[in-house]
């Protein structure tokens, strides 16, 4: 007889910060013949549940691109494990380029996505210090110095509430372009260059956008105003390159301190429960906790 599966959003729900190297992944997005974080992590949730569990997180990250500090949240029936428990098991049921950073139990209509308030971004460039694989793996190469202060003169237009379909790549889904900047700003960290960008929210590529077309505004010695004026035009072929993923890292995610949407979009993602077939408690064994 066929398992027979129904979604429910009742049980536990478990909020988690999660770290990842983005290399060998095609994005965070689970599909269906590529290799995927959201897919990891939900593979090994399975194993822990016995069932399907399906997952949320706070931005889709691309092909390649990094996090130290995503957050996702999924909805549990199992009541033996404490929430900062979900750590260590999945951790021993993931590969080593996803790890939990922290687990914890949430309210009930808490969601990773929509009740996010702040979407940090870093951004790692490296160009003076001798190349080192393991560095230049996660961060752009450049071939000249860039100049520090002029960056940040170029960059101060991106503050407050700004049309960003300039720096929105063609296949960006949303109709409304509008995001709040909090903050973007260039900074030395040792020997690496840093662009640390916050926002509500970001268009797609749209970080990577903002990257290459400062330091190629930077490199031709651009006036300070000529950020401002692609801003302006609303035209992506007025920017510059997208710059590469690997130097991009999810940073952090800051919420507000209640659930901010009361009606969900009805997207089916869940908690899975089988209906008919399903092993009891007491059935599962879950690396570091036992039996469950």
């Amino acid at each position: 007889m066929p398992l027979k599966m129904m979604k429910t959003n009742e049980g536990r729900c478990i909020r988690m910060t999660v770290a990842y190297d983005g290399s060998d992944f095609s994005g965070w997005q689970r599909q269906p013949s590529a290799r995927s974080v959201q897919g990891e992590l939900e593979k090994a949730l399975q194993t822990m549940h016995g069932h399907p569990v399906g997952l949320s997180a706070a931005g889709r990250t691309d092909r390649g691109v990094h996090a130290v500090g995503q957050v996702v949240h999924f909805h549990t029936d199992i009541a033996s494990i404490p929430p900062q428990k979900f750590r260590l098991a999945l951790n021993k049921l993931m590969p080593r380029d996803v790890r939990i950073v922290d687990a914890c139990e949430a309210h009930p209509d808490f969601h990773a996505r929509y009740d996010a308030r702040l979407r940090q971004y870093k951004y790692y460039l490296r160009f003076d210090s001798p190349p080192m694989p393991h560095l230049d793996r996660y961060a752009w190469r450049l071939n000249h110095r860039p100049n520090l202060a002029r960056l940040n003169r170029l960059a101060a237009c991106l503050h407050g509430e700004i049309d960003c379909s300039a720096f929105a790549c063609a296949k960006d889904p949303h109709d409304n372009r509008s995001r709040y900047l909090h903050h973007a700003i260039f900074y030395m960290e040792q020997d690496a260059l840093i662009f640390d960008v916050a926002a509500n929210a970001f268009l797609w590529h749209m970080v990577r956008s903002l990257v290459g077309t400062l330091i190629e505004l930077d490199k031709d010695g651009a006036d300070d105003q000529a950020m401002a004026r692609i801003l302006a035009s609303g035209e992506r072929q007025e920017a510059g390159v997208t710059s590469p993923a690997h130097g991009l890292f999810l940073w952090k995610v800051d919420y507000y301190l209640r659930p901010t949407r009361h009606t969900r979009p009805n997207n089916g993602i869940g908690l899975e429960v089988a209906a008919t077939g399903s092993e009891g408690p007491g059935t599962r064994l879950v690396p570091g906790l036992g039996y469950i």
